[in-house]
């Protein structure tokens, strides 16, 4: 039988849990997964260090009755999709400076996690299985030792290493991890090449983009904290995070366009609270809202804009949200960088915030129905069932060839 065809058990690891807040490239993945396979997404087990800075928090709670045993950790989502929520504490280890005491305490936490993970394979019978580590470079080194999958996969999604928390040991990990595992995925050409340099069996796979809320017509009415203002919207929608979001830039087109209101929704770091943003009279901070509503808050403008901070962090990473924003046949301004590349026909493509100034009033001038129409179709094929299916075809190849 082919393999593509075949039906595989997943075990899905990574940093973000099932209960985030926020969209989740990993479970997206998983929920296309269990359409036809298997699939255990676990969750990233409970550090100390989280459990002392939010005891009162709902998240951390539930996680501690798993781990006392008061609640069940295994739940299941829907049809061949289980959620686990590991019953151990592991350290918090990412500040350490001696790398013998990291690597020690990193081969413990791994120990104890894999314990954990192994009662829910007994439970449903997982045995010669997929792991799919997301990201996971501290807590999912070990995996692929102690757990001894079928096969092993690394997904780059964003270029971690960069960002403080895994910089200190993650640029010797990650590539050690990209280098043992049996294939690596990303979702970037500029991850894929980084993937490269460590592993040959690294394969750029795209990225979906869960449009279903974006197509229903019940989601894209106007908020009502819209509906007061005047004049043209420039909208941006997502966390507003300084390392990630050009402050100046934001700035320089409110300056610019004192005509326009500029709405930001999403949720904001210390540095853009304290930000001059806050002083300028056309600029509204709306906070973070439901993803479920966040297709009638993009409906509603008139333009949209990603105005990243060119860094190590920011110019490996897919937007997720110019997707979302082309879905709705909105213009886009971003800032230009390698995965930009993707989109130069349907994005404006800004390298400087004299840049932006100029593409808006130009996005502005040349909209029309065709380039609305053109937007919508090109998104349309950047499907989760698309990424998966090109994970799955390497996937079949590999497991042909090795076995």
């Amino acid at each position: 039988m082919n393999e593509i065809f075949t039906k595989h058990d997943f075990v899905i690891i990574g940093q973000q849990a099932w209960d985030t807040e926020i969209g989740s490239n990993c479970k997206n993945i998983a929920l296309e997964l269990s359409k036809n396979h298997r699939v255990l997404y676990i969750n990233s087990p409970l550090d100390r260090v989280s459990l002392m800075r939010n005891k009162t928090d709902p998240k951390i709670i539930k996680r501690l009755n798993v781990i006392k045993g008061k609640e069940v950790g295994l739940i299941k989502i829907k049809e061949n999709l289980w959620n686990y929520y590991p019953d151990c504490l592991v350290e918090s280890i990412n500040w350490i400076n001696s790398k013998f005491l990291f690597n020690w305490l990193n081969v413990r936490n791994n120990k104890k996690f894999t314990k954990s993970i192994k009662k829910a394979l007994l439970n449903l019978n997982f045995k010669n299985f997929i792991l799919f580590n997301d990201n996971e470079m501290f807590k999912g080194f070990y995996l692929k030792d102690f757990l001894k999958p079928s096969l092993s996969i690394y997904y780059s999604r964003d270029y971690m290493v960069a960002v403080d928390y895994w910089k200190k040991h993650g640029e010797v990990l990650e590539p050690k991890l990209i280098a043992k595992s049996d294939l690596c995925f990303a979702n970037s050409t500029y991850l894929a090449d980084y993937c490269l340099k460590y592993n040959p069996k690294s394969f750029y796979v795209g990225q979906g983009c869960d449009l279903e809320d974006y197509q229903n017509p019940e989601n894209l009415y106007k908020p009502n904290e819209l509906k007061s203002l005047k004049g043209k919207i420039i909208g941006y929608v997502g966390s507003l995070n300084s390392l990630r979001l050009d402050i100046n830039t934001i700035e320089h087109i409110a300056l610019n366009y004192p005509e326009y209101n500029i709405v930001l929704v999403g949720p904001e770091d210390e540095i853009f609270k304290r930000s001059n943003l806050h002083q300028l009279k056309n600029i509204y901070f709306l906070g973070q809202r439901p993803v479920n509503l966040l297709p009638s808050y993009i409906n509603a403008f008139d333009v949209c804009i990603n105005p990243q901070v060119i860094n190590e962090v920011t110019i490996g990473n897919y937007p997720r949200k110019i997707d979302e924003y082309l879905s709705l046949g909105k213009p886009v301004i971003a800032t230009a960088t390698k995965t930009m590349e993707v989109f130069k026909k349907h994005v404006y493509l800004a390298k400087s915030a004299k840049d932006y100034i100029e593409l808006i009033q130009l996005a502005f001038q040349e909209n029309s129905m065709v380039k609305i129409q053109n937007r919508i179709e090109f998104v349309s094929t950047h499907t989760w069932e698309n990424s998966v299916n090109e994970m799955l075809s390497h996937i079949s190849s590999f497991l042909i060839k090795n076995h």
